[in-house]
């Protein structure tokens, strides 16, 4: 059964709610299930050369700390493109003040650092579509880009693009009961559908996340876990000492006539 705190909902929004329900509820599990299915096959998947990206850290501690400025700062591809480095990070850093913008709409009551952050949501929810349009510039003006650039990265730069300028559509032009989006949201945690409005825009926006949430498992998109398992990062260039180590135990172990 559907519930509204205010008036009951009419015909279209109770087809409306329970439709976009199932569909939330259907693209989480096969989120979940596709995403968790890839991360353990990245996992499970030997890699039996020593192939670390020089110059590389030799210890584990050092493969740690690579990691964090890969992730957090991109080191590697600082040193190898400034431009492509500065939208490309500029994108990242925006889309998650941008999610943790939007975990109002998952919590209640909403922490007091989810509550800071929001004047910051809207800024970052410009620069993302900016950063998104530079980079997705680069893949057509630059020739070599092009060349490499196939129908799908067009198509994962329009949707992320799209879901930006469809999300900044609601916060300043056509806006919607903010109210009855978190309520909804809510409810589907809780296993309590709750009514969603039936505004254009509104709909637009989630239809095109729910569109990101299928795809995401089965893009390239997925170097986002699958920079955790990159050979080329998380291995330490240790390959001589070891490989002396295991020479010198050989050599030092007697011989059976």
């Amino acid at each position: 059964m559907i519930r509204n705190a205010g008036r009951a909902p009419g015909r279209e929004e109770t087809m409306v709610t329970i439709i976009y329900a199932t569909a939330f509820y259907a693209a989480s599990l096969l989120l979940v299930i596709a995403l968790g299915r890839r991360i353990w096959l990245y996992a499970a998947t030997p890699a039996p050369l020593k192939i670390p990206t020089t110059p590389a850290p030799t210890t584990k501690g050092g493969v740690v700390l690579r990691m964090i400025r890969e992730v957090t700062v991109f080191e590697s591809l600082f040193r190898a493109n400034k431009w492509i480095w500065l939208f490309g990070w500029v994108f990242h850093l925006s889309l998650a003040v941008v999610l943790l913008r939007h975990l109002r709409y998952f919590l209640q009551p909403v922490p007091l650092p989810i509550v800071l952050v929001q004047p910051f949501g809207v800024i970052a929810g410009f620069s993302m579509v900016g950063s998104l349009l530079a980079l997705w510039a680069r893949r057509i003006v630059v020739e070599r880009i092009r060349y490499i650039t196939g129908p799908s990265d067009h198509l994962m730069l329009a949707l992320l693009v799209a879901i930006g300028l469809s999300g900044l559509n609601l916060k300043f032009l056509a806006r919607t009961d903010i109210v009855d989006v978190k309520e909804f949201f809510l409810g589907l945690m809780y296993f309590d559908v709750h009514r969603l409005p039936a505004d254009p825009a509104l709909l637009l926006h989630l239809t095109l996340v729910l569109t990101l949430m299928v795809v995401f498992p089965f893009s390239k998109l997925l170097h986002a876990p699958g920079v955790f398992f990159s050979p080329s990062r998380n291995q330490a260039d240790d390959t001589r000492e070891h490989r002396y180590a295991r020479s010198a135990k050989l050599e030092s172990t007697p011989r059976r006539a």
